[in-house]
């Protein structure tokens, strides 16, 4: 039985292709201005590495933001219940999780099955999600790749951003490159203020359990941390944590087929 999950996201698009219960192949590529051209691009690439063909797969799930513009799909899950499907394939324990995507935040809580039983999101605003780590990015002229591990090597003090707006933390920071404070201080100060965001989100879904980080932010070592800090448990870190989503889609196409009895290819039609 194969299976494809396929999770179009603002920033990023992401398919994965899984026989039975092993992962085949998974691709993670830019969201073009074409939803729909960037799930067939990325669908193209995961069966290139999985080295099966489109005719091969049994069953199709969307998700993400442009989960409903796939036009192979069979059947579009959103991304909070795929994510936490997603999180319990990687880490069967699990039962909270903080996805943190470019444009949005979810704190997820879920039972021991891996189903969803609270959730809290924050999409409105740049400041609490990724968007805000490439603000900062630009601004301090830094790799987003390496803002986390310059965020721990503090070399005076933590340069503290007040703002709960992106724009006026944005002025700060450049406040404190005027007064030559020095841009890892300044880093760890944009990685505290992120933590502090998401941390409010996840106290609301309540804190305990095996704790597991997905999306793009979760390789911001210096964010991981802090998290880590303000509610006391270790983050679990999949190999390749903007995946999750896909997986958790592509686990679902599994299911959905299982129930019902096998072989339901109708995407080729």
């Amino acid at each position: 039985m194969i299976t494809a999950g396929v999770d179009v996201g603002s920033l990023t698009g992401k398919a994965l292709i899984m026989k039975d219960n092993e992962i085949l192949g998974w691709s993670l590529i830019s969201t073009g201005p074409d939803s729909s051209e960037t799930a067939k691009e990325a669908m193209d690439i995961a069966l290139k590495e999985a080295k099966v063909s489109f005719d091969d797969i049994d069953y199709i799930v969307s998700t993400g933001y442009g989960r409903v513009v796939v036009p192979f799909s069979d059947k579009n899950i959103t991304e909070i219940t795929c994510h936490a499907k997603g999180a319990y394939w990687f880490f069967p324990t699990v039962h909270l999780i903080l996805d943190m995507g470019g444009q949005d935040c979810k704190a997820i809580r879920c039972d021991g099955r891996g189903k969803v039983t609270n959730f809290a999101m924050n999409d409105k605003c740049a400041a609490g999600a990724g968007r805000s780590m490439e603000i900062m990015a630009e601004l301090l002229d830094t790799p987003l790749a390496e803002m986390g591990a310059h965020s721990l090597d503090i070399k005076d003090k933590l340069a503290l951003l007040s703002s709960t707006c992106v724009v006026f933390a944005r002025s700060e920071v450049l406040g404190y490159l005027h007064e030559g404070v020095h841009k890892n201080d300044i880093l760890a100060g944009a990685c505290e203020a992120l933590a502090d965001r998401v941390s409010t989100l996840l106290k609301r879904v309540g804190i305990e359990g095996d704790f597991v980080i997905s999306g793009g932010i979760a390789k911001n070592i210096g964010v991981v941390k802090k998290v880590e800090e303000k509610v006391g448990l270790k983050a679990n870190i999949c190999f390749e944590p903007q995946i999750v989503g896909a997986l958790g889609a592509a686990c679902f196409a599994r299911e959905i087929l299982e129930k019902k009895g096998g072989k339901d290819n109708h995407h080729k039609t």
